[in-house]
């Protein structure tokens, strides 16, 4: 693990208006700066960069974080590989891991790169398929190009069983079992992975190769073989093709997922470049929130066997928590004979795209799916319908498209809305009903102190920690526990003299990394406020929560009275609450 001090010191010494407009055209907006947003499609700027704070945040998709953040998202590096980055730029070392994503040391304690070793790896493959007769022959009767072969970076394994040896030259070396590269036998005898395949470079989106997929050109199984889970790889969070497609998917506003290494690269020959490809496992919600990021128009484009409309429901419910009002997810399913390949090959891309056009959306494939489920001619068939559709629905991250989802489950199942929102357990807010009191829709005073210190740490003695650490115990049933742990905290640090350049970072990996990064996010609207405003706001916050906590005090000695005798501790604690609330009225 790499101390987080070094991690805080780094952020401290690092401009993000710098990093992000390495990659991001920014635009001075009073003390900040704006741009539209690298991560979604937008018309107007809703990012916003902070130099102050030294944090981005987009008002439009949520996006947020620090220039460490940055760097992962957007370019698609490990944690290791930004903090590498910006060290790097500012002149800093990283103190030595006991391991990272991208490094290792082999038995002669020589330091490895891994990602050195994809790439001589993916070097290695490629001059052997310029030296297969076999593996050309196989590309071309598919109908790919020298230059459609080179853009993707395709190579071929030979047959046999340790063919790598001549690429490295330590074959016994762990980096090659650590990159899944070579298997270690239970005998201890080492082979290539990969053996008789088109072999398929994946791309993180900075664009090092973190795994291989490997096709059998002959008969055999498995059709498709994938890299291992490594420190490089993760299936489940990476796309075959984006890094290629990032150009041709802004310029199409529009991202089509296809199940095959081949479907992408066969598209793109044919002048679709906007497809990419899950790597052998069903679509997860951290792939829908990657394609999210790149276009609001994601199509799923699934042969039309069961097979296919199999892997197309998987999909449909991984989308559901994702889903954003003003982005869609739709499904195309091609006639039973073709694949995307064989489609585009026979019939090209006019045809390939007008079939895009008609793919019906989500909610339509969600709605048709569950009818055909059941009989809609009984109430028991009805009854079903909403059975199957309540956990499904209830997973919805869009409001709007929710709201239509239930309206149209009602009216199938011959329900009102209301019936069927407390059927699903949904609870709703009608005109008539208002807020008790505004406050309610306020932050909590103890999140209000802790988003003026993230922003401003010097009004840290104003607040009294020996306080709020004396009322802790307070926090599990009448206060927001999390909330004020981070007040707490916050306010020892600081008192310490420590800095903290991001609440968010500093709770990284915590269980509370959600709740600071809100804080963090918070901590902007109190830009408004010049210091003497600020310092009135946060000495009056302060004094308000010290008589909440007086008053949650009181409240429970008179509680207590009612059943058990004091004693002489908290008569005498009584009286002092006593005392200072006269003073406070005084």
């Amino acid at each position: 693990m790499i101390p987080n001090s070094f991690i805080q010191d780094l952020l401290g010494r690092v401009d993000i208006v710098d990093v992000v407009e390495c990659h991001v055209p920014l635009k001075r907006s009073g003390s900040n700066y704006s741009a539209r947003c690298p991560f979604h499609n937008e018309k107007s700027p809703s990012f916003t960069v902070s130099q102050t704070k030294q944090f981005y945040h987009c008002f439009g998709c949520g996006a947020h974080g620090t220039a460490i953040n940055f760097l992962m998202e957007h370019q698609g590096m490990g944690f290791v590989d930004a903090v590498n980055d910006l060290a790097t730029r500012v002149g800093m070392v990283v103190p030595e891991q006991n391991s990272s994503e991208s490094q290792r040391r082999d038995k002669a304690g020589t330091e490895v790169n891994l990602l050195d070793v994809m790439h001589a790896a993916a070097q290695f493959y490629k001059a052997q398929l310029k030296c297969s007769e076999k593996a050309i022959t196989y590309l071309r009767n598919r109908g790919l190009t020298g230059e459609i072969a080179a853009r993707y970076g395709l190579g071929y394994a030979p047959g046999g069983w340790q063919n790598l040896e001549a690429a490295f030259v330590d074959y016994q070396t762990k980096s090659l079992t650590e990159t899944g590269l070579v298997v270690s036998g239970e005998d201890g005898r080492r082979y290539d992975r990969f053996r008789d395949r088109i072999m398929f470079p994946i791309h993180n989106q900075r664009g090092s190769i973190i795994g291989f997929g490997g096709r059998v050109i002959d008969q055999g199984e498995p059709k498709y073989l994938n890299s291992p889970e490594t420190a490089l790889f993760e299936k489940g969070r990476e796309l075959y093709g984006l890094f290629q497609a990032r150009s041709a998917i802004r310029d199409a506003q529009c991202v089509v997922v296809v199940e095959g290494y081949m479907d992408v690269v066969a598209l793109s020959q044919y002048g679709v470049g906007y497809a990419v490809a899950t790597l052998g496992t069903a679509t997860t919600p951290w792939q829908i929130q990657k394609l999210f990021r790149q276009a609001d128009n994601v199509i799923f484009c699934f042969d039309g066997d069961a097979a296919g409309r199999r892997a197309a429901w998987r999909a449909l419910e991984n989308s559901l928590s994702q889903l954003q009002d003003g982005k869609q997810v739709r499904f195309l399913f091609l006639p039973p004979e073709h694949d995307p390949d064989s489609f585009v090959r026979t019939n090209g891309k006019e045809a390939f795209e007008t079939l895009l056009a008609t793919a019906p959306p989500l909610s339509e494939i969600l709605v048709r799916e569950l009818v055909a489920r059941v009989d809609m001619r009984t109430i028991e068939g009805r009854a079903k319908l909403l059975q199957e559709a309540k956990p499904l629905v209830k997973q919805v991250g869009a409001p709007m498209l929710s709201l239509m989802l239930r309206r149209q489950f009602a009216e199938l199942a011959g329900l009102s809305q209301a019936e069927l929102d407390r059927s699903f357990e949904i609870k709703t807010v009608s005109r008539s009903q208002t807020p008790a009191r505004r406050d309610s829709i306020k932050p909590s005073l103890i999140r209000a102190l802790a988003e003026m210190l993230a922003f401003r740490p010097s009004l840290a003695p104003l607040g009294n920690a020996h306080q709020l650490h004396q009322n802790a115990d307070l926090a599990s049933s009448e206060l927001p526990q999390a909330e004020l742990y981070i007040l707490g905290k916050l306010l020892d640090l600081y008192a310490n003299g420590s800095t903290i350049n991001s609440v968010a970072e500093y709770f990284r990996g915590n269980e509370l990394e959600k709740l600071a990064q809100e804080i963090e996010t918070g901590s902007m609207k109190w830009h408004e406020l010049d210091d003497v405003a600020l310092q009135a706001e946060f000495i009056g916050a302060w004094t308000k929560l010290a008589e909440r906590f007086r008053n949650i005090r009181m409240t429970l000695l008179l509680e207590k009275s009612k059943s058990q005798t004091w004693t002489s501790e908290e008569k005498e604690q009584f009286r002092r609450l006593q005392q200072s609330a006269n003073e406070t009225m005084g």
